[in-house]
């Protein structure tokens, strides 16, 4: 491709960006990421993995297994909301027991949107130049985006594995096009996070590795938040206190790079409140295609609303309030699910034994699934 000029070029693309509401673009070499190899390699190891991540270290790391053509890749990042929605003032009055989604979660699933812009990125750039190829990813593509984001200069990794940028915080949304155009690479930015510890201090569960930035999944609630399966005792814990239903922003608002970053700059990712600060009983009332209705535009609504039932009755143990017992015994005699049975057995035996010690005994009696009659005897002071 001999006759452009792509320093021109490389500026008529981050112009069109911004027509576009791309808040942030930077452009980096195709090379392979070596600098993340043994990074990734320990994560993986060592079982810090989430069970979403690309398995093939080599496909992580080398773009150009993606695209074969590839000598430079895009970085854009958009802006999400990082304030504080006003606390209902009713809440306590009603009685209402609410939990939040967390704020990557809020207004239209953040996937369809980058990836709109990137489609039009991609469609302005075969415009101007007819033979150029591209590829883009939105966060489920094998490349690490936070690795092409630091590489294309949009911001450093905090301790807590986020990309920071001065201007946004962390609360960005990542996405790349990988391109044959051979485009001038921008210069990383320098890595600001000195001494500061307050997000390995923050976090709930400890899952953040000092001196590593990076993250135990096992142990993370965001990730577990949105897991399927049975849960240990710690975790099931956590849950039931954490002021999330899904997702945790605890070690985003620590940070000192997020005060005072409001966002509030897409109306895409603006927060309707009756969806992002639920009434935990409404993933009870809701058909999959009711859910699916109600809050399929946003990001937390991938996995189903599956996960989102076992937290709420986890909550329910955490509140033990006695207008739910009724709720936690359906689910324990009735629900097919063992996984949701288990928690509504950990849930009843939170409340006073005189009230649900009766419930937990017949349930015993009932079940069939080991695991599930585990958690009863556990929660009736049972000893093997």
């Amino acid at each position: 491709m001999l006759g452009y000029d792509w320093n021109k070029i490389k500026s008529e693309i981050i112009k069109y960006s911004q027509k576009i509401n791309i808040d942030k673009i930077g452009i980096t070499t195709a090379d392979p990421f070596l600098e993340i190899q043994c990074l990734l390699r320990e994560h993986k190891e060592k079982g810090y993995g989430s069970g979403f991540e690309e398995e093939n270290l080599e496909l992580r790391i080398n773009p150009r297994l993606s695209l074969p053509t590839a000598r430079s890749i895009i970085a854009i990042a958009l802006a999400y909301p990082g304030y504080e929605l006003e606390r209902r003032k009713t809440s306590a009055t009603e009685g209402e027991i609410r939990r939040k989604f967390c704020r990557a979660s809020w207004g239209r699933d953040y996937h369809f949107v980058l990836q709109e812009r990137l489609s039009k990125l991609a469609d302005f750039i075969k415009q101007m130049i007819p033979e150029a190829e591209t590829l883009t990813m939105v966060d489920t593509g094998p490349l690490s985006d936070r690795a092409v984001a630091v590489r294309a200069g949009l911001g450093w990794i905090g301790k807590n594995s986020n990309l920071i940028t001065p201007e946004f915080g962390s609360f960005v949304y990542l996405g790349e096009l990988l391109t044959n155009l051979p485009l001038p690479p921008d210069k990383p930015l320098e890595n600001r996070c000195t001494d500061c510890s307050r997000c390995i201090t923050a976090c709930p569960m400890h899952a953040i590795i000092p001196g590593k930035a990076i993250i135990n999944c096992q142990k993370c609630l965001a990730y577990q938040t949105l897991t399927k399966g049975f849960l240990s005792d710690e975790l099931k814990e956590k849950i039931a206190v954490h002021p999330y239903i899904y997702g945790c922003d605890i070690c985003q608002l620590v940070c000192p790079y997020n005060k005072g970053k409001v966002n509030d700059i897409h109306e895409e990712f603006k927060p309707v409140d009756e969806l992002v600060n639920p009434k935990v009983e409404v993933f009870f009332q809701l058909s999959n295609k009711e859910f699916k209705e109600k809050y399929g535009q946003m990001s937390g609504s991938w996995r189903g609303k599956k996960n989102l039932e076992r937290n709420a009755i986890l909550i329910l143990g955490a509140v033990k309030d006695p207008k739910t017992i009724p709720l936690l015994k359906k689910h324990l005699f009735f629900d097919p699910r063992p996984e949701i049975r288990a928690v509504a057995a950990w849930s009843l035996g939170k409340f006073n034994y005189d009230d649900t010690g009766e419930i937990l005994k017949e349930g015993l009696q009932k079940e069939k699934d080991d695991r599930v009659i585990l958690e009863i005897k556990k929660a009736l002071n049972l000893n093997e």
